[in-house]
């Protein structure tokens, strides 16, 4: 069965603890909902460098990708499904969603 990823991109930080809690609530329900389609539920990223073709790096990010989870689900109309009932969306989040590729284990 293919695997999708799911990118978290901008969002919005809650207002205050409490919000903050209501809202992993909301995902902690919205991954259960999925069950055993749920990978790698939440892979949350910090302290993001950006390292450019010429070899210069600095500190942030040029996507605003603020996280990952990893579903495997029967197809993408499926996996868009469970997209659209995700809550980061309620706090102005975007999420992309696509197949990932199985490369060859095989070595030369």
């Amino acid at each position: 069965m293919p695997q999708y990823i799911f990118v978290y991109l901008g969002g919005e930080y809650p207002s205050n603890p409490e919000e903050g809690q209501k809202h992993f609530t909301k995902y902690q329900q919205w991954l259960s909902s999925l069950g055993d389609a749920v990978i790698s539920p939440a892979i949350p990223f910090k302290d993001t460098h950006t390292v450019q073709p010429n070899g210069s790096s600095g500190i942030g990010s040029t996507t605003a990708m603020s996280g990952l989870s990893i579903i495997k689900l029967p197809s993408m109309a499926d996996a868009v499904k469970a997209g659209e009932s995700c809550p980061f969306l309620e706090i102005n989040g975007t999420l992309e969603i696509s197949e990932m590729i199985e490369m060859s284990s095989q070595t030369h």
